[in-house]
């Protein structure tokens, strides 16, 4: 008798069924992800435009998108340090330094704007390289490292603006960033291509997995994905299409504006160094594991150093859009509330404060939920106090979400 010895079996074909059972299996295990965020924002999205129609304007959204455009760019920073359970309560008032050399460079000293930009975003680098380097090599705790840096940098920004001036910015291409918009023919283009590119990437992940033998999504599946980004994408660009000028005679408002395509960018970079670099899997096993990640040969100070430069070098950028919407710096460039909601919509668009979860993707999501609360309380006449009070309670609301999640997650074992 002989034995016979059974081939092994082959995966199973994924299907969209299977993927939203284990999508939902994954939710009921603790792990929202951005659900929370997206769940939000359709609420208030709705619920504002019942009470105040003028919300859902073309004018009104193309406003949204630059309104939040500063504090998304600089939540986008502090997701790679929120990643590692660290903390930088200086990132506003660092936007407002890289801001203010901007603005000296271009209208005292009379430089051309991309060397002034350069020297901006260098200067922030140069912030979070000094920042890092002390909490990683000294062990002081980030959180007084970088409450430290915010007085200084608070005091720094005064000086630089000789205690308390007006600098204006003329420079047409910097005042261009949040003020000018795209040609419609060219929004629809960079829409075309942002989806051909990413219908490309997904369809060939899916093959190469196929080909190892892995699971990956099925195709139904990804061309869902695909199908909603184009719907979205096109419904926001005809919107933003529409003419907004109330005399567009003297002068016409149509168009994505431009620094939407800035921050698209920053968050294709931002993903793709996340989740498809050996750095990017680093950070999230030292975020999960710091001493872990330690012993399996990983430089973790090399590792807090870099996110300290990535989130300055994001405040710089943040710096530069605010500078150019304001078409000036003063004392307050990055400060008031830049830190508190930047830092809100990091973590309400679903990056852990405890580190080692979340995506930059979290912090435009997050970005878009304090715009749209700060936005919508303003077309509905309530003050500032009301909008500070909503918008705390909802950023405590996603921290008590992040942190029962973590519980449910090691509850059933997911982590």
């Amino acid at each position: 008798m002989t034995d016979t010895i059974a081939s092994p079996r082959a995966p199973e074909a994924p299907t969209i069924s299977g993927s939203v059972r284990g999508y939902a299996e994954r939710v009921r295990g603790g792990d929202m992800g951005a659900l929370p965020a997206v769940f939000g924002l359709v609420v208030l999205c709705t619920v504002f435009s019942i009470l105040r129609p003028s919300f859902l304007t073309s004018g009104n959204f193309a406003n949204l998108l630059t309104q939040g455009a500063a504090v998304t760019v600089i939540a986008m920073g502090l997701v790679f340090v929120l990643l590692l359970g660290e903390i930088d309560l200086s990132a506003g008032f660092a936007s407002g330094v890289c801001a203010s050399v901007l603005a000296i460079l271009l209208t005292e000293q009379g430089l051309p704007w991309y060397v002034a930009v350069a020297a901006a975003i260098l200067t922030g680098v140069v912030i979070g390289a000094v920042l890092g380097t002390i909490v990683a090599k000294l062990g002081i705790p980030s959180f007084v490292v970088t409450l430290a840096a915010f007085l200084g940098f608070q005091g720094l920004v005064l000086l630089l603006v000789k205690g308390g001036t007006n600098i204006s910015i003329r420079d047409e291409t910097i005042v261009a960033v949040s003020n000018k918009y795209l040609p419609p023919a060219l929004g629809w283009a960079l829409l075309a291509l942002g989806v051909v590119g990413y219908a490309a990437l997904q369809f060939v992940r899916a093959r190469k997995r196929t080909s190892r033998g892995l699971v990956s999504d099925p195709i139904a599946l990804i061309a869902v994905r695909v199908g909603a980004l184009a719907v979205l994408g096109g419904a926001a660009v005809y919107i933003l299409n529409l003419e907004r000028s109330r005399n567009p005679a003297v002068v016409s408002l149509t168009g994505v504006p431009v620094v939407v395509p800035i921050i698209a960018v920053l968050l294709v970079l931002g993903t793709f160094v996340l989740r498809r670099t050996a750095y990017g899997r680093h950070l999230y096993a030292v975020g999960g594991n710091a001493e872990a990640a330690r012993r399996a040969g990983i430089n973790v100070d090399r590792m807090k150093i870099s996110a300290f430069v990535i989130c300055s070098g994001m405040a710089a950028v943040g710096g530069i859009i605010a500078a150019s919407r304001a078409s000036s710096v003063d004392p307050n460039t990055g400060g008031s509330n830049v830190l508190l909601y930047a830092v809100g919509a990091a973590v309400i668009g679903g990056t852990s404060l405890f580190g080692g979860k979340g995506r930059v993707l979290d912090a435009i999501l997050g970005g878009t939920v304090v715009a749209v609360i700060e936005n919508g309380m303003g077309l509905m006449g309530y003050s500032s106090g009301v909008k500070y009070v909503v918008t705390g309670a909802v950023l405590l609301l996603a921290a008590g979400v992040d942190a029962l999640s973590r519980k449910r997650a090691a509850a059933t074992g997911l982590r």
